[in-house]
């Protein structure tokens, strides 16, 4: 045991950058053949880590001295306004903060869609606890160890033997993919490679590769061993170091911009993506939020350009792509006395797909008069697993949605095109 603990060690060791998920029990040795898998969408999950304000992203213009009272600095003016933070009109009631202007030909194209008073029902307001329960997929429940991506490929079952199968960027895996099926983590492309001097690289290589038997493995780390290697060769051919995005795409020199990135690589080499998560942090705005100038609007501006770089590089592959972007619970609907907004309860939900019913706001909006809040907050009145288990089904062709969220019963929205 001990030898075999050693050797474990020193595989992982010398491999820089790649993890796979702790509940990864078998070897993914042989790869799928390119263009086999996925059998539907490839979902690419976008968390926005710290609590996002959506009442300043698609601003409810339309509930008149509800909104604006409420938010004497932080208000967006109302569309036709001479400001130059008016919010731009998108159906009459809402508008789009001007920040998100790059991705308004996307809501005009059907492609680009919002869902508002939406999220978790579970009460906490802690970041740590609000965050699990909504990857995880469970409300309240402490005792589920698997998140609802990790569970969806479980069930799905589409015989996709691709290490590349789930991945995430960031260099941490996201509670929802963990499951029994591995999902490879990565803070970068360039970087997953055996971590040792260059002129030393080779020669290292050749040890462990002796050492694991990898061109005759045997035993479950030899064949481990080996799909590391064939992993690490793949990405070395992609050359990220020297990608040329398609379509005149230009991302965003922050985190997601370099993660949407990497994922459009990946999906352009035909590697059997299923599944990507990737963050954006630095949303909990409790002083200077700044909806114009800063803060809040840097991370709008960051998040538009990185979606709207996405859809230009990946072009008609978009067809077959949806991307979901939630964040872990929305903020109060009065700001506070720092000029930022505390922990609330709903908020808003951001889907850039090519299976969309249409470009829209899909809201049951409570409203924000007094007796409409939920103490104080913007009250759900869609629950984020409805519109989960509707991508399940009908894009990403899993019809095992009530298992990947166990205990609720979906209500059906209509959001999205049953995809063939």
């Amino acid at each position: 045991m001990k030898s075999t603990l050693s050797r474990r060690d020193l595989l992982t060791r010398w491999f820089k950058t790649g993890t796979v998920s702790e509940a990864a029990h078998a070897p993914r040795v042989a790869f799928s053949p390119r263009g086999a898998f996925p059998l539907g969408d490839v979902v690419v999950c976008i968390f926005l880590r710290g609590g996002m304000d959506g009442l300043s992203a698609v601003v409810p213009y339309g509930e008149g001295g509800n909104y604006y009272d409420n938010r004497p600095t932080l208000a967006l003016a109302e569309p036709g306004s001479p400001s130059p933070n008016a919010a731009r009109d998108l159906d009459g009631f809402f508008g789009l903060h001007p920040a998100l202007s790059p991705l308004y030909p996307l809501y005009q194209d059907g492609r680009l869609a919002f869902v508002h008073a939406t999220g978790s029902i579970d009460p906490s307001r802690s970041h740590f606890d609000a965050m699990r329960f909504m990857e995880i997929g469970v409300p309240g429940n402490r005792s589920v160890g698997t998140g609802w991506l990790g569970r969806h490929l479980e069930l799905l079952g589409a015989g996709n033997d691709s290490p590349f199968r789930a991945m995430s960027f960031g260099g941490q895996l996201p509670e929802s993919l963990r499951s029994s099926i591995p999902a490879l983590s990565l803070r970068d492309l360039e970087s997953f490679r055996i971590e040792a001097r260059w002129d030393q690289r080779d020669a290292i290589e050749q040890v462990i590769r002796g050492q694991y038997h990898v061109d005759n493995p045997s035993g479950y780390l030899e064949q481990a061993a080996r799909s590391v290697f064939e992993a690490v060769g793949t990405i070395q051919s992609l050359d990220p170091a020297n990608y040329q995005p398609s379509g005149g795409a230009v991302y965003p020199d922050n985190e997601l911009g370099w993660g949407l990135s990497q994922v459009a690589q990946i999906v352009k080499a035909d590697l059997g993506l299923e599944a990507a998560c990737v963050d954006l942090n630095g949303w909990d705005t409790h002083n200077g939020q700044g909806n114009f100038g800063g803060r809040f609007d840097v991370l709008l501006d960051a998040f538009a350009r990185a979606l709207e770089a996405f859809n230009l590089d990946l072009g008609s592959r978009m067809n077959n792509i949806t991307v979901v972007a939630m964040s872990e619970f929305g903020r109060r609907v009065t700001e506070n006395a720092s000029a930022g907004t505390d922990h609330g309860h709903g908020g808003l939900m951001t889907v850039l797909s090519g299976g969309l019913t249409s470009g829209q706001v899909f809201a049951d909006w409570p409203g924000l008069a007094p007796g409409e809040l939920d103490d104080g907050d913007l009250a759900i009145t869609t629950d984020y697993r409805d519109v989960l288990a509707e991508l399940i089904g009908r894009r990403l062709l899993n019809p095992n949605a009530d298992q990947v969220f166990p205990g609720h019963t979906p209500r059906e929205l209509n959001f999205f095109v049953q995809r063939t």
